[in-house]
């Protein structure tokens, strides 16, 4: 059912939590004095069980079809039938206080998550959904910010204006595309369209990391020198994690805003949304302003968050616009109604009337080996996909093809050898954290697993005693100057959250400080001693690495077939590279990666069936 290795603690976890829903079952049954049948406390401890897993794993629920087939009783009516005797089985209709929901279509819910998709549901299915067209000023403005790419593109239908319509007609709009697909141009100017209609309009930038927060704002900033500078000077100043702009507290997931004490804000705007868990999407959404505009931006064929969900992959899972938005759009965009129709068949259910896929690819033009290869998996091409990169040359995409458990010599030489432009920053700008962070930013070393000589721990072991003795060393073990960290656990007194990415540098006086982005400071020094958890970060996983691009990336997927290598996480390694890619992997891995879709038990699409 997963594709992911579950540790042992969430193993602990479900056994514990399976047990206590059996004693309470027991409990209510015998402040009945109607002992618990053997037969339903056994079926309700599996059940419950495979439902904790699930979440585990990054599923909303568990199957009930898939839970009966593990545990070698295929009878799916029979589960459902004790399940919903045991006393501590809801429904949709009577979910009461009990520990678990099972709904129609026989999937098992823990409480929380079927109220987070049942809250991010109702959310959108009470939206106005009546057009709001925009003054015709700013109808002409939106043309004007787009006609150099509409030039661009001949008589074909330009999509990023059509998505930028959209948004300043809907209350909803979610755009997908690839790197290089223009979102963030396409996000800029509709910002300015905003702000022209309403100079006063309440803008909020923000993403699921830090990393990706700073980069959306650095992008709307470059985007801007064809708006016009009264509009740029009322862009956003800030951009937030979703937490931050939340409002952490110290209670565990509980934000300072909700639906009781909302955002003040007239448009919020998402960016690397695939990365949104459906708890924190639901959180989210529950803050923001019946009045206000969302605008989610991601790519659809991207992983999915680390927690349970694939709320962005289901949202916009459905690109096809009612005749009624379509001329509304027409209208608004100056495009012909026949063009706003999409040519890409619908793929689910969905959000109706509020999905522009952004196809044209404006990084990787149509000769470009690392757009080919992208779209081949994508595309689910797993033969294709390994005789391509079997026809690539090193200038284009570098493939070392090979099945060992071991980690290549050859690779761990080209891994070392791209971050020697980094080492030689750090020898000669020792003390400046912007040089030195810059060329860190040039390499990146990627990894489908952790634990072993090929994954994350391997790849940085080796890297270590490759690199440590070319940079300065005098400092405590583990510690040398130069030495790379991301942090692993948030500490929200240091502003420090998981996946932030620090480097060893000494500061003015000597000593020696790990040294983190900031947005006011440029750079932030933490002192070793109090920095939360971390590790070494030469080489990382590639949901790591969602939400950042590298001039150059290695790709070190196993030696053999592996479940946890899928096609989304291939596509989303190819594509945080800008200009040069490296793929060490057996061509087994490749082929099997490409032909594994994640697919996560929800049933959010369902529930969104009324939009």
């Amino acid at each position: 059912m997963s594709t992911m290795e579950m540790p042992d603690t969430d193993v602990l976890l479900a056994n514990g939590f399976a047990a206590r829903v059996a004693a309470w079952a027991r409990q209510i049954h015998e402040a009945r004095a109607e002992p618990l049948a053997k037969e339903t406390a056994q079926a309700l401890y599996r059940a419950a069980w495979h439902a904790s897993r699930a979440t585990s794993t990054g599923h909303v629920c568990a199957l009930l079809a898939d839970i009966a087939s593990e545990e070698g009783e295929p009878d799916t009516a029979a589960w459902r039938r004790l399940l919903l005797a045991s006393g501590v089985v809801g429904t949709p209709a009577e979910p009461g206080a009990c520990p678990l929901i099972l709904d129609q279509a026989d999937r098992l819910y823990l409480h929380k998550y079927f109220g987070f998709e049942t809250s991010l549901a109702k959310r959108l299915l009470e939206a106005d959904w009546s057009p709001k067209p925009p003054t015709a000023a700013t109808g002409e403005l939106l043309n004007r910010l787009f006609d150099r790419g509409s030039a661009q593109i001949g008589d074909e239908a330009d999509w990023q204006k059509i998505a930028a319509a959209l948004a300043l007609l809907r209350p909803v709009t979610i755009i997908s595309g690839g790197p290089g697909t223009g979102k963030t141009t396409t996000v800029a100017n509709i910002l300015a369209c905003l702000l022209a209609d309403n100079p006063a309009c309440r803008i909020a930038l923000a993403a699921p990391t830090g990393k990706a927060a700073a980069r959306m704002l650095e992008a709307l900033n470059a985007r801007a020198a064809s708006i016009p500078a009264e509009l740029v000077a009322r862009f956003p100043q800030e951009s937030f994690t979703v937490h931050r702009l939340l409002g952490v507290t110290p209670s565990p997931g509980v934000f300072r805003h909700d639906a009781q004490r909302p955002l003040a804000i007239d448009v919020l705007v998402v960016d690397e949304a695939s990365m949104l868990d459906l708890a924190l999407a639901a959180r989210l959404f529950d803050a923001v302003p019946r009045s206000a505009r969302i605008i989610l931006l991601g790519d659809k064929d991207q992983l999915a968050a680390v927690e349970a969900g694939a709320v962005f992959s289901e949202l916009s899972a459905n690109p096809e616009l009612g005749d009624d938005v379509v001329q509304a759009v027409a209208a608004v965009s100056g495009t012909p109604p026949a063009l706003v129709r999409p040519p890409l068949q619908a793929r689910g259910p969905g959000v109706r009337d509020a999905v522009v896929w952004l196809t044209r690819n404006y990084r990787f033009g149509k000769d470009s080996a690392i757009g080919k290869l992208a779209a081949l998996v994508v595309a689910g091409e797993a033969a294709k996909t390994v005789e391509f990169l079997q026809q690539q040359t090193p200038s284009q995409i570098n493939w070392l093809a090979d099945e060992g458990d071991q980690l290549p010599p050859a690779a761990l030489d080209l891994a070392a050898e791209g971050f020697l432009p980094y080492v030689s920053a750090v020898q000669k700008s020792e003390q400046d954290p912007l040089a030195v962070s810059a060329a860190f930013d040039q390499f990146r070393v990627l990894c489908a697993i952790r634990n072993t000589a090929r994954g994350v721990a391997g790849m940085n072991q080796a890297l270590t005693a490759r690199l440590q003795d070319l940079l300065p060393a005098d400092a405590p073990p583990p510690w040398y100057v130069g030495r790379p960290v991301i942090v692993t656990r948030n500490d929200y007194t240091l502003r420090l959250f998981n996946g932030d990415i620090g480097i060893a540098l000494r500061d003015s006086e000597g000593e020696l400080m790990v040294m983190f982005p900031d947005r006011e400071l440029g750079f932030r020094p933490v002192g070793i001693a109090r920095l939360p958890e971390h590790e070494t970060a030469w080489a990382m996983t590639v949901h790591r690495a969602q939400g950042s691009e590298f001039n150059n990336v290695m790709v070190v997927l196993p030696g053999r077939e592996s479940r946890v290598v899928t096609r989304e996480l291939l596509y989303t390694a190819v594509t945080r590279t800008r200009e040069g890619l490296t793929v060490v992997g057996a061509a087994a891995a490749v082929g099997s990666a490409v032909g594994t879709k994640t697919v996560r038990a929800t049933g959010l699409s369902d529930r969104l069936s009324g939009i």
